[in-house]
Order: structure tokens, then sequence, then C-alpha cells
């Protein structure tokens, strides 16, 4: 992909109609804290350009007629806002930590669609109807969630209606969470590691996006340098970088850091494939 006038081809703004083709929209881009983070006057979380604030991470896909989207986040509801109002034919959950999970209650308007299924992994499930017993429950009250949690087994792949979805396996330091291949698109949040058999899954990527949470070391979660590595050795024509702290610096300044073919997602931006 080639860059023009600072957007590189391929990318979009929100609300362009593209037919036949896969579109990837970053709904939120930044880390638990999101940016800019709650009591904080650094440069990045006083920054005026929209891209330096970042909503928690997840990511909508639309492809062969169906929406999916990758994560629920306490941000959702404001997430989905300007977006148009259409059914979700599935959720993807990479793991049970609140910032991904925590928007699932905003599902309720979508259910005038009908139930959204929601695809996890075992342990992900029990944990989510722990924290949300009301919408498992067999007397359930009118007005809560219409979900049906349907599970991902020992990483095979899924369809939701007609898409075929491949679960990748990431170790988010001891904690093992799931990635997930869309056709020539693959979605890893909250790296630390990626076991080494799981590379053939990503071969032959025309997008993997992929986090890093700053320059410094972090316990479970990639350096910028470590994601790169990662993505160098994954080798898709083009990375995105996403799950970034304010520490990672201002958009337009480490943007000029980057290898060609590496970039840093922000939120509202969309892809074409």
């Amino acid at each position: 992909m080639c860059v023009n006038d600072g957007v590189l081809a391929g990318e979009r703004q929100l609300g362009g109609i593209y037919s036949n083709k896969m579109k990837v929209r970053f709904l939120g881009t930044g880390t638990s804290t999101g940016v800019p983070q709650i009591g904080c006057n650094c440069s990045v979380c006083r920054s005026s350009d929209a891209r330096d604030k970042r909503l928690r991470c997840s990511v909508l896909v639309e492809t062969d007629g169906s929406q999916i989207i990758i994560d629920c986040t306490p941000d959702f509801r404001q997430q989905m806002m300007e977006l148009p109002f259409r059914k979700i034919d599935g959720l993807l959950i990479t793991h049970e930590h609140y910032d991904h999970v925590g928007g699932l209650d905003d599902l309720r308007p979508f259910c005038r669609f009908g139930t959204v299924e929601v695809f996890a992994e075992p342990k992900v499930k029990n944990a989510l109807m722990q924290r949300m017993p009301y919408c498992f429950g067999e007397n359930r009250y009118s007005g809560v969630p219409d979900i049906r949690l349907r599970t991902i087994y020992n990483l095979l792949p899924f369809r939701v209606n007609d898409t075929e979805v491949i679960p990748i396996r990431v170790l988010h330091y001891k904690l093992p969470i799931v990635g997930f291949r869309i056709k020539n698109f693959a979605y890893l949040t909250d790296v630390k590691q990626l076991p080494d058999e799981e590379l053939p899954k990503l071969e032959g990527l025309d997008i993997l996006v992929v986090s890093a949470l700053r320059e410094e070391r972090h316990l479970s979660h990639q350096t910028l340098a470590e994601a790169i590595s990662l993505a160098k050795a994954i080798g898709a024509q083009k990375t995105y970088f996403t799950h970034m702290s304010h520490q990672i610096g201002l958009h337009q300044v480490i943007s000029r850091k980057l290898p060609p073919s590496f970039a840093f997602a922000y939120d509202g931006l969309e892809l074409i494939l």
C-alpha cells in the first residue's frame, strides 16, 4: 500500500460505502484506561489531535453481508452511536478482562434484530455468566440483553453466517486468550507472546492488527519494539498497531519512527480490503 497525503491507500474514514469488500473499522484503539487517562496532564492526554483520543480496544468487521464485532468494551455505546443501526451477526470475545467485555449490557438495543450470538472460550463463557447472571437465568426479566453464548472449542474454526473465523492462541502473560483471523485479516490484542505453532495460521495476511502498549517493558503486554518484531515474523503486507496507552507518545511524532508498511491505528479509521 502506498502513502498519499498522509493517508495509506486502502484507508477511509467512517461513512463510505464499498460493495463486495471487507471493511474493518477501529471502534477503539486504547488500553484499559483509555486516552486521555483520567487525571493525567501529559502531552498525549492534553493533545487536540483526534488520533490521540483512544477509546477501549475493539474493531468492527463487515464481510459477506455480516457485521462482526471483536470485543465489547465499556465504551461500546459511544462507539456504536455514529454507525448505522443494524444487526450484529456475531460478537467475538478475546478474553474476559473488563476492558474487553464491559459493554455487553449495551447490546440491548441490538436485540431488536434478534438474539446476539457471542463466541467465547469455555472459561470466558463461565466468567460472563458469573458476572451477568441476569442475562442467562431461566426467568429473565424483560429488557435484559438477549445473548446466546456460543463456545469456541479447542481453537477450531467456526462460522458467523457464511464467514469462517479462525481462532489464534495468544498469551497475555500467563493467561491464554484468543485472536482471530477472518479471510486475509487478523486481529491480535493484549499480546505478550504468540506460540510458534500459531504462526502458520497467520500466513498470507493482507492486514495484521496487533497490540503495542508502549515503548517501555510491561509484564503482560508487548512493547512497540516487540510488536514490530512479531509483525515482521508474521509478514503481513500491512500492520496496524492498537491497544496503546498514553505512554506510546503523540500519534504524529511516533508515526515517523515506524518502518514502511507499519502504522498506528486510531479511532474511526476504516480499512477496505
